[in-house]
Order: structure tokens, then sequence, then C-alpha cells
């Protein structure tokens, strides 16, 4: 969409309000008579321009971007959800969101149950009684756990719940969830959206009847509403999304290749991997294995910290699809508040590694992890010394 100005970029409209011919138009904007702008809170031109992109890469109807990836996840959620209702939830998920199911949600007299996300005699039980929603992400986060989106949302519509995808591990050019049944999609823009560790966004993906009667209210009283800046910046990410997801999956590849054949890890997981345990079942619903390799080194925490300490090139960084490789220690950073006992049942392991790979040379990536496997090698033996 240009203005008047037939700019090649995208306008960026950084204003919080917007002014009438009359105070009789202003009157019909806000009677929904006339189509105007109103406040950036409730729609704003540059936001609009994301919106409409973000659509037409995921096949949805509509979507309506937010302040963060969080603020999509409880926009989703609390915007469809009241007291009474009932909500499934995969037990593999970002430590945010398994605050929102476990904590939140039950504060407001929502029902909550978890359950093992690869486990579909589980999705089965759990859905045998009616609910509201199912909430799931896959690839998880950070075990990378592949939930089969057909299965699972066949029996939550027949429970009669909306299924909402987290969707960002994939992206939309690697895996669709609206086409195996995903009622709603949410992401978070600032992974690889942006993919440039600029700005923060999110945005939640449905029909038009959904986003327009249930989801629009609530973002326009509520307020998780994205900057006009921020909405701009993230346009600017999504030109380039189809040549770096594809180059970072390829690097994500050859480095969780390398990985298994380090004597120092323990477990190497990759969705397109032989030895992941749901290969066959990645390889169904994604195009390729995704920007994420996890890891278990020997040796636990201590292990762990040593080698990440010895990186040069890969930063140490909780955040992820980021065009810079990011390595982090799951259990004393993203899922740190899920207690100990619930890593042990999502397979975080005190010496699991998280790595987000990058678009540098494959070449240096992998150098860089094998010098800071041999640092985690050596350290022992001068230890000894």
């Amino acid at each position: 969409m240009r203005s008047g100005f037939d700019e090649t970029a995208e306008a960026m409209f950084l204003t919080s309000g917007f002014v009438y011919d009359s105070a009789a138009q202003a009157e019909a904007t806000f009677a929904g008579t006339e189509v105007h702008y109103q406040y950036s809170r409730f729609g704003n031109p540059t936001v609009a321009m994301l919106e409409a992109r973000l659509a037409a890469l995921e096949g949805a109807e509509a979507c309506r971007a937010t302040a963060t990836g969080m603020a999509a996840v409880h926009a989703a959620m609390l915007s469809h959800l009241k007291a009474g209702d009932r909500v499934v939830a995969s037990r593999a998920l970002f430590g945010s969101c398994h605050w929102i199911v476990s904590t939140l949600l039950p504060r407001y007299g929502i029902a909550t149950e978890f359950v093992d996300g690869g486990d579909l005699e589980a999705w089965a039980r759990a859905l045998a009684t009616p609910a509201t929603m199912v909430l799931l992400e896959t690839p998880s986060n950070p075990m990378l756990e592949i939930v089969d989106l057909r299965a699972v949302c066949d029996l939550a519509h027949k429970a009669g719940a909306l299924v909402v995808v987290d969707n960002v591990f994939a992206t939309p050019l690697l895996q669709k969830p609206m086409q195996y049944g995903a009622d709603i999609v949410v992401y978070s823009a600032t992974k690889h959206f942006d993919g440039q560790g600029r700005v923060l966004g999110g945005c939640v993906l449905g029909s038009k009847k959904w986003v327009e009667d249930v989801l629009q209210p609530f973002i326009r009283n509520t307020g998780p509403s994205i900057s006009p800046f921020n909405a701009w910046v993230i346009l600017k990410g999504l030109e380039t999304l189809h040549l770096r997801v594809p180059a970072m999956c390829r690097n994500a590849a050859a480095v969780a290749d390398m990985l298994a054949e380090r004597h120092e890890i323990a477990r190497v997981l990759y969705p397109f991997r032989d030895d992941h345990p749901q290969q066959k079942l990645a390889m169904a619903q994604m195009s390729a294995g995704g920007t994420l390799v996890t890891f278990d080194l020997k040796g636990g925490k201590d292990a762990c910290f040593r080698f990440m300490d010895a990186l040069q090139l890969i930063d140490i960084s909780n955040n992820l699809g980021d065009s810079k490789s990011l390595a982090t220690h799951p259990a004393t950073t993203t899922h740190m508040r899920v207690g100990a006992e619930e890593r042990a049942r999502l397979g975080i392991a005190d010496g699991t590694v998280r790595l987000s790979v990058g678009l540098e040379d494959v070449a240096d990536i992998i150098d860089d992890l094998s010098q800071a496997l041999d640092a985690v090698a050596a350290a022992p033996a001068r230890a000894a010394e």
C-alpha cells in the first residue's frame, strides 16, 4: 500500500492518532458507519501492511499484529476463553506459554490439562472430555518434539475446541498448520520474521470472522498493539525471509551432523535426522528440518557453561531465529521457572544446549563449535594436572 508519494519502500506512519474532516466524520468513524483510522492502538496503516503481508504468507484470512510473541499467545487465548472453559495443552511449551496455561488461566476459573505432545493416546484421553481450546507448538521449544497436527486437530474439533499452534520454530515457509486443521496460528515476529535481532513483535492469524469478532475487540480494548516502527522493520525483514530461512536450515542440518560425531555429545536432536524419534512425522509436516539444533553435553551444567563460555563466533543469547548463531542453556534461562521436575518430564537436562543456527559460513560455525568442545574435553585433563 503506497501513499500519494508513490514510494518504493512501504511508508512508515509514526503517528498515535488521526484527524477528521469534521466532527460528523469522527462520530461516523466511532459508530462504525465510516471506515477511517482512529488511533494506532486500534489500527495503523503501516501495521495493516504487515498484517496483510503475514496473512498472505500464512494463507490465512486475517491477521492482527501484536507488540510481542507472548502478547500474541495471550491475546489469542484470553480473547476466546472465559471462566468455566477448559484448555488442553502440550506439555512441551516455551516457558512463558507454560506459565499462562499452568498459572494464569486457573486464576480466572479456566481448567487446564497438560499432555505429552507426541502421545496421541494421551491427546485422545484428554479430548474425550469437551474442551474450548488446544494449545501446542511443533517443533517444540527446546527439545524439538513433533506433534501430529492433523490427528490432534481432528481430536480437538470433535471435542469442540479451537486449535492454537505456535509455529515459530517452523515459520510459514516450512510448515502451515492451517493446512492440517489448525484454527489459529501465532508467531513471535521477533524471531525469523525480523530475524536480525532488532525489534519485538508478534502476530495472530485466523479466520476473518474470528479475528474481527473475537480477537479485534480484545486487542482494541486491552492494547497489546505493535508500534508502527517495529511493524515497518519486520516488513523489511520479511523481504529476505525466503532467503534466510532455507540457508539457516542447511547450516543447521550440517551442524547437527557434525555434533553427532563428537564424543563430548550425548544426544543430538534435529527433526530431519534419521535418529530423531519422530523424523517421519516431521518430514510429513515440514519441508525442512528448521534452524534449531538441540543437544546434550556429557558433564551436565558445568560442561555446558565451559562450552558456551569458550564460544567465540556464536553468542550466548536466549533469542532465536536470528541471522547470528545463538546458544542458550534452557535449564537456567528459557525454562528455568517451569521447575526441575517439569524439565525432567520434558527431557531438558542440565547438559542441554539449544543452538539457533544463523547465516555465518557453516565452516566457521562448525570450527567455533569444535574449538569450544575441544576446550570442554581439555578441561578435565587440566584439572588433573
